[in-house]
């Protein structure tokens, strides 16, 4: 076991919803082990307001994307990190003070490669003044499972940490998928390296009505999800959000308990 902990950087893709970034942005700001860096992947049509720095991070960079790409806006704003670790945080979503440490703890050790928490999935509205009124939650706390793995990604982005070696490894997420690129690099990781889990909720995946892409199953991501079915070996794969997607973990666990 390492002596040490890994320092981390922190990418945030993001476009064009600054309260949103700012409240992701204070999350992290108030973690009790603080990232090496804070990475901004701006990939907008709105340039950021100037003064996000004022958020009390060490360090703050803003990357500029413009590629109309999640994809792509996590790729870049990881090629020029200094961390030994990745921590991807939604700009929408947000982190509870001891995720990173919980996290970096699990990464003393030199075998691990990928790291989650767990997560609570949050329906929200806005208020016209901007406020985030909570509708209701789940959580999702599940143990790595390779078979649900491949019929429900319940592994949020914002609730992974990558060993950067295996982010290069890997070539970040691939960039021909437009949705489910985060379930694909969880496959592919999985495929080199056992995913570890670290207990405890300590993320919020924040869902509204409308400016949440998990909500849309238009054309585009339906075919992302025959292309996945058919590179990992799949059965044909259900469109879900995150929040059906904790039902169905839910599902998994209530019937396992039973049996």
């Amino acid at each position: 076991m390492s002596a040490t902990l890994p320092s981390v950087s922190v990418v945030i893709p993001t476009r064009d919803r600054p309260e949103l970034l700012r409240d992701a942005l204070r999350g992290v700001a108030a973690q009790r082990l603080a990232p090496l860096e804070v990475r901004v992947a701006d990939d907008g049509e709105v340039a950021l307001p100037e003064d996000l720095g004022a958020t009390g991070l060490l360090e703050l960079a803003v990357v500029r994307v413009g590629e109309g790409l999640l994809a792509a806006a996590r790729n870049r704003g990881s090629a020029d990190a200094r961390g030994e670790v990745l921590a991807f945080l939604d700009d929408d979503d947000r982190w509870l003070p001891d995720h990173l440490s919980g996290m970096a703890e699990a990464f003393r050790d030199p075998a691990v490669e990928f790291v989650w928490r767990d997560c609570a999935v949050v329906r929200e509205e806005l208020t016209p003044g901007g406020e985030r009124r909570e509708l209701d939650r789940r959580v999702i706390a599940h143990d790595w499972d390779g078979a649900l793995m491949g019929t429900d990604d319940y592994l949020p982005p914002s609730a992974w940490g990558v060993r950067r070696s295996l982010f290069e490894r890997l070539g970040g997420f691939d960039e021909s998928f437009r949705f489910s690129e985060d379930w694909d690099f969880v496959l592919r990781a999985a495929a080199l390296t056992r995913p570890r889990r670290v207990p405890g909720v300590t993320v919020e995946v924040r869902m509204r009505a409308d400016g949440n892409m998990s909500s849309g199953f238009g054309p585009e991501r339906l075919a992302c999800l025959g292309r996945l079915a058919v590179r990992h070996r799949l059965p044909p794969l259900e469109p879900k959000t995150f929040w059906e997607v904790a039902q169905a973990v839910h599902a998994v666990a209530a019937g396992r308990a039973t049996s």
